[in-house]
């Protein structure tokens, strides 16, 4: 069910801002408001602020903005429903208790069974590895040179030889066969009962809020398969989940390492690199590149420099490119993987490659030279013709033009060369790779037309900010602009409640942005709204024209959009009366 509106209020009231966010980010005051580092980009200059009087969080740098509670949830990556119970405990609010139907209360019921059972599997892998049983997987853990800190840090642990050890433990802690079935910890049949782990080293899975919703097993000895995953389950879906990501969320870099394996994943947290991720025996997926887009827009794949860990990243490349990532690729060489380069090299060599790391598509061009013989004329051919057809991959054209030149520079091609195979192949594939003069005055005017209506959602979008920012301004715009003069339907919505709660004199941004909590992006532009300021790097004249021309835009723009639309003769003849009165409206800030 979904909370009244009141009780989120009254949760969010009683949850001050300030306190909230000082829990994580150490916060100095600075006039009214308070500033720290920001906890969702890496920064070195405090450009995340706090407002007492707003109630809200903003990062000039990143633009993250909210309330305390949309700080809990992007912070934590709580649900919703999840932040507002853990800030109404916090400030002993009762919350009304949930109603589900039979079907749904079974659903959690099992969740939490589930949950719960897999978190008593993590201890006991953990407690077998640290006594006698568990010496061998313990000195396999050693010998890979992981300390104590890290083992605990990861929960590594070892499951038994014996074949049905855990399934034991479980029964004798009450749970029966119904539900261990679907733990995908032990396999019932009619012939016998048996671990699906034994006789391996245990990688508990976390998701992101460090529940245990899976687990990985690395076999000791020779037995097959060498790693072996829990199959899905209601708690753990491979696609969807990165094994290590609920620590490296928290990384204060503004990237993500992506690696093949658990061992690379804990081998360079525990050299401190503790933004690094790998998939869990599965390869990547959209899912996967969805989840990391939530925390970072740049990757660098750190796969194996075999020729798996070669396809590995091909493949990769463009799932991450669908979803808007930056990517780029590290060289492992000479060794296969994370692990083994920084046994032998360190962390600090590891760290320059970082630095080096190649740019994804010179990297997929790199690869794509190796299947050619550069010394025969047809193959060479053959290779500039599939750069070129590489380079139609991009859809721009500036962002082509900067990548041909790259390319050119980078293998050593004639530029202008390349540039009409370009071209010339992007016409025979009725990809445009120079616009005709007809072309160039289309793409012209559509521009200008762009550029009109930003500077329209522009005009309003300043308009909102200042009358959120100092009221007073609502005596100067009385009687001239309705919040039906805001006719993007986001500013609309956000007028209205801004005019509603000015009228009734509990204006409230917090508030407002609850509205709004459903939608990312409708909830990111709204936030942005709160932090502007009239006056920053205006002098007092300037602010003066800068608020008129506004005003003037806005009620511009609302009465064009309404003769557009008018519905008969005697509405359009109003609207051209009041288009005709602008040229004597006067709005002053004096």
């Amino acid at each position: 069910m979904r909370y009244s509106e009141d009780a989120i209020e009254e949760v969010r009231m009683k949850n001050d801002i300030v306190d909230v966010i000082s829990g994580y980010v150490k916060l100095q005051k600075k006039g009214s408001n308070y500033f720290g580092l920001c906890p969702f980009h890496n920064e070195k200059s405090p450009s995340f602020s706090v407002s007492p009087g707003k109630q809200m969080y903003y990062c000039f740098g990143c633009g993250a903005g909210g309330n305390a509670i949309t700080f809990v949830m992007e912070y934590e990556n709580y649900s919703f429903s999840e932040a507002l119970k853990v800030l109404a405990d916090r400030a002993g609010v009762k919350l009304p208790v949930q109603e589900y139907s039979k079907e749904a209360r079974a659903q959690e019921d099992l969740r939490a069974a589930l949950l719960e059972i897999n978190k008593l599997a993590a201890s006991y892998f953990y407690y077998q590895l640290k006594n006698p049983q568990g010496e061998l997987g313990y000195k396999y853990l050693r010998d890979r040179e992981l300390s104590d800190e890290t083992i605990v840090r990861f929960g590594l642990g070892y499951s038994n030889k014996t074949s049905d050890d855990l399934y034991r433990y479980l029964k004798g802690k009450g749970y029966d066969d119904a539900i261990l079935k679907q733990t995908g910890l032990v396999t019932i049949e009619e012939r016998g009962t048996y671990d699906k782990f034994w006789n391996r080293v245990m990688f508990p899975i976390m998701d992101v809020n460090n529940r245990v919703i899976g687990f990985g097993g690395r076999v000791m000895g020779t037995g097959e398969p060498k790693y072996l995953n829990s199959p899905e389950t209601k708690l753990f879906d491979k696609s969807r989940n990165l094994y290590g990501l609920n620590y490296a969320r928290l990384s204060r870099e503004k990237y993500i390492l992506i690696c093949e394996g658990y061992m690379d994943v804990i081998a360079m947290h525990q050299a401190g690199f503790t933004n690094a991720v790998a998939s869990l025996g599965t390869a990547f997926t959209l899912q996967h590149a969805q989840l990391l887009k939530r925390y970072t827009d740049k990757v660098i794949l750190t796969y194996d420099s075999d020729g798996a860990g070669i396809k590995a990243a091909l493949r990769a490349i463009p799932i991450l490119k669908e979803v808007g990532m930056s990517i780029r690729v590290l060289n492992m060489q000479p060794y296969k993987d994370p692990d083994d380069f920084i046994k032998n090299l360190g962390a600090d060599a590891f760290q320059e490659r970082i630095k080096e790391a190649r740019n994804s598509f010179l990297y997929e061009i790199d690869v794509l030279k190796k299947d050619y013989k550069m010394d025969d004329p047809e193959q060479k051919t053959a290779f500039y013709n599939q750069v070129a057809k590489k380079l139609l991959e991009f859809p721009e054209a500036l962002e082509r033009e900067n990548y041909l030149e790259a390319v050119s520079r980078e293998f050593f091609i004639n530029y202008e060369d390349l540039k009409r195979l370009v071209n010339r192949l992007g016409a025979s594939l009725g990809i445009a790779g120079t616009a005709s003069r007809g072309e160039e005055e289309k793409g012209f005017k559509g521009q200008k037309k762009k550029d009109k209506e930003d500077g329209v959602k522009q005009s309003q979008r300043l308009l909102l900010t200042w009358l959120i920012e100092n009221p007073v301004l609502f005596d100067k715009i009385h009687g001239v602009i309705t919040p039906e003069d805001f006719i993007e339907e986001l500013y609309y919505n956000v007028a209205r409640m801004v005019f509603d709660g000015h009228a009734a004199g509990t204006l409230n941004p917090a508030e407002i942005l609850n509205h709004f909590i459903n939608d990312d992006d409708q909830y990111r532009a709204v936030a942005g709204l709160f932090h502007a300021s009239l006056n920053e790097s205006l002098n007092n004249e300037e602010q003066k024209k800068a608020f008129s021309e506004t005003i003037m835009k806005v009620k511009k723009n609302s009465l064009d959009y309404a003769s557009r639309h008018a519905e008969g003769i005697e509405e359009l003849q109003r609207i051209i009366k009041e288009q005709a009165a602008l040229k004597d409206l006067h709005i002053s800030l004096d």
